[in-house]
């Protein structure tokens, strides 16, 4: 029979791997590479990201990460924007591909007309002379391809072709609207052409395991993660949830006992953390799932107290000053609201770093009283 493993068991397991136990001494690339990714819908989040969990991190060392080609801003899991490390890209986005078609049926009737064989070859020469942002491209095609719609052609472009962001100097290394250019280009190096589902498996079970084969699918957005489970059965480790649920992890892989301090941590917009699992609850309670993701679908920043989401937050600005506002779910102890302070300061030094003076507060809720720091 396989060995029970609790939720909290599950959530210092997800921690240890997700570098949120204790910030390490890694280089972006590492950080990313073992985040297995990071999710980029906008291009800020990252970088707070990295500042949870690496120690010593300065905006400067994306920065660089991404001018020197060792880190890439693409499409990837679930058909979304992420980082992810030059070699991690070239080796797992055509395994990615399938979720990326299956992703074209949103365009539904928007899609008729639409020819990849002919679409295809003419977007990757328009790419090749020169990088263009979406709303370029879109236009060149349209002239191609008159009777098509236009944002179908821009979708299936960016769905079907290996694309990549190009960094520029702003703030967060993209402005809003960015150029795109092909991947190989941009790498100088091709793409590999195996679509060998395995290999991303086993990287998802290192960065986020122990996992179901749901927990697989909603994260990569692909079909069929119980067959390629199957497969590796031999050179996994199975557990047992809660509920009798397999959970599939690396023999070798950290799963700390549950009583390991877990110290107080801010996640960005769209975080992985509370993203790549089918059940959340090892990090975000049922209850408190509508209260983070949007039904717009936007992702808000949470923190974290003994592990799991006990809030989300965002950011106030005036001109010479800037606010952290917490709204936890429930109250919280007092010793939690100070570190949370402590860690909170530190958090609006790095972000806000032009802000004279930074404040955290605690708002509406169970909170409202609990209480405002100015530093």
């Amino acid at each position: 029979m396989a060995d029970a493993l609790t939720r909290r068991r599950l959530n210092r397991a997800t921690l240890a791997r997700q570098l949120l136990l204790a910030r390490e001494r890694v280089s972006t690339v590492e950080a990313v590479e073992r985040l297995c990714g990071m999710q980029a819908q906008e291009a800020k989040p990252p970088f707070v990201g990295l500042w949870t969990r690496v120690e010593d991190f300065h905006r400067e060392d994306l920065h660089a990460a991404l001018h020197e080609r060792a880190v890439v801003r693409a499409m990837a899991m679930r058909a979304t924007l992420h980082l992810l490390s030059a070699g991690d890209y070239r080796a797992h986005r055509m395994a990615l591909q399938p979720a990326m078609t299956q992703a074209m049926r949103v365009l539904r009737e928007r899609a008729e007309g639409l020819d990849l064989e002919k679409l295809l070859p003419v977007a990757r020469t328009l790419l090749g002379r020169e990088p263009r942002t979406f709303t370029e491209l879109r236009a060149s095609l349209r002239q191609e391809f008159p009777h098509v719609n236009e944002r179908a052609l821009g979708y299936a472009v960016r769905t079907q072709l290996p694309l990549v962001m190009v960094p520029t100097k702003d703030r967060w290394a993209f402005p809003s609207v960015a150029d795109f250019t092909l991947a190989e280009t941009w790498l100088d190096a091709p793409i590999s052409d195996g679509a060998a589902p395995e290999a991303l498996v086993l990287r998802y079970l290192a960065a986020f395991g122990p996992a179901t084969a749901a927990d697989v699918q909603t994260w990569s957005g692909l079909t069929g993660m119980g067959r390629v489970l199957k497969a590796l059965r031999p050179r996994l480790r199975v557990f047992q949830d809660d509920r009798g649920r397999d959970l599939f992890d690396l023999p070798a892989a950290p799963r700390p006992d549950e009583d390991v301090a877990a110290p107080p941590r801010f996640l960005p917009e769209f975080d992985n953390l509370v993203l790549s699992h089918a059940d959340r609850t090892r990090v975000l309670a049922d209850e408190h799932r509508g209260l983070v993701v949007t039904k717009n679908l936007r992702v808000r920043a949470t923190f974290l107290v003994d592990g799991f989401v006990g809030g989300t937050w965002d950011v106030k600005r005036t001109r010479n000053a800037a606010t952290l506002r917490l709204a936890p779910f429930q109250a919280l102890p007092h010793r939690a609201v100070s570190e949370l302070a402590v860690e909170g300061e530190a958090l609006l030094r790095f972000a806000e770093a032009d802000a004279d003076t930074v404040h955290v507060e605690v708002v509406g809720g169970a909170d409202r009283d609990q209480g405002r720091w100015t530093v």
